[in-house]
């Protein structure tokens, strides 16, 4: 059995990344309604990766014997307003995010649950990956986005992106 700290925290994450799925959805749907389709694939496939994100952390729970509880999912109150302040938003939800991930390993480690520390590794190196994407994101669009011809080719190369499933063995 898994400590009771634990256990709750590793629900609320399960809600936290079906929330992180939702706010990318409503990224890639402002992206589309502003025409720049590279942006929305890209974001909707930041959404799968967090829905999967979520279902892994529910394996992971039912594979210890432990209930899952899904809670209500909040509608994104994220501002939409330009282009790159979207971005921004998205680099600071990864890190918020890094540090939702944190908090459950730190508490893991107090109760030297060596499973669950070892399960959230992944986690601990796919949102180094996430931030670092994001951050790229954000620096690209501050040197090209300016730039018709620049934002048209980042555009592009966004929506060359294809979903790849995790591929975390639990």
């Amino acid at each position: 059995m898994l400590d009771k700290k634990v256990v709750e925290l590793l629900n609320q994450q399960v809600n936290k990344e079906f929330y992180s799925a939702y706010l990318y959805l409503d990224f890639s749907n402002y992206y589309y309604d502003e025409g720049l389709d590279g942006f929305g694939n890209w974001y909707k496939i930041q959404a799968q990766e967090e829905r999967d994100h979520a279902m892994l952390f529910i394996q992971y729970l039912q594979n210890n014997g432990e209930k899952v509880i899904l809670e209500a999912i909040d509608k994104p109150g994220v501002a939409l307003s330009s282009a790159k302040a979207v971005l921004g938003e998205g680099l600071k939800h990864e890190q918020h995010v890094t540090s939702l991930i944190h908090a459950i390993y730190d508490a893991a480690y107090s109760v030297k649950d060596f499973r669950t520390m070892q399960f959230l590794d992944w986690f601990v190196k796919e949102q180094g990956e996430e931030e670092t994407n994001a951050d790229n994101l954000v620096k690209k669009f501050e040197l090209f986005g300016d730039d018709p011809k620049s934002l048209y080719m980042l555009d592009n190369e966004l929506g060359a992106r294809v979903y790849s499933a995790p591929s975390l063995v639990l």
